[in-house]
């Protein structure tokens, strides 16, 4: 969504998120973004649910959603931010982990929890970003991490 004062998008809806990130279902693991602040700060929400098909084997019985996961969702956030920032939709952007640094996880995810991904820009622009995220559900801090990617844009 934008404003006639700032024409960049300030949220990310399903639609604008996948144009932006070639990720799909079972794979695409953000659900919406908001509180964009081009080229520095984007919130993304993942609303977790128990039929997702990584709690068939993680774990039967006491469903935890993969911390992995969790991470990915946060780089998924930084790739949008970046889409957003740089006007990249239906651009086949293409986002690429070149480092993880500091990861730590303080709590579980389960189904019913909204985690949000608060993502921050260390060093942007050009193909090498730089990132750090925290995951929070309710005002707790469930993971955290710093990592590096390359965006890339295929020739056209």
């Amino acid at each position: 969504m934008t404003d006639a004062a700032n024409p960049i998008a300030t949220t990310a809806d399903i639609d604008l998120i996948q144009r932006i990130l070639p990720h799909r279902y079972p794979f695409l693991l953000v659900d919406k973004v908001r509180d964009i602040v081009p080229n520095t700060s984007a919130v993304g929400i993942k609303c977790v649910t128990m039929n997702e098909p990584q709690f068939q084997g993680h774990f039967p019985g006491k469903p935890v959603f993969p911390g992995v996961q969790i991470i990915e969702a946060l780089a998924q956030t930084s790739g949008i931010l970046v889409g957003v920032s740089l006007d990249l939709a239906d651009k086949n952007l293409l986002v690429y982990f070149m480092g993880i640094d500091n990861v730590k996880f303080r709590r579980m995810v389960v189904p019913g929890d909204v985690v949000e991904l608060h993502v921050t820009v260390k060093r942007g622009g050009g193909k090498v970003w730089k990132f750090e995220g925290r995951a929070m559900v309710e005002g707790e801090l469930c993971a955290q991490a710093e990592f590096t990617a390359m965006m890339d844009l295929p020739k056209p």
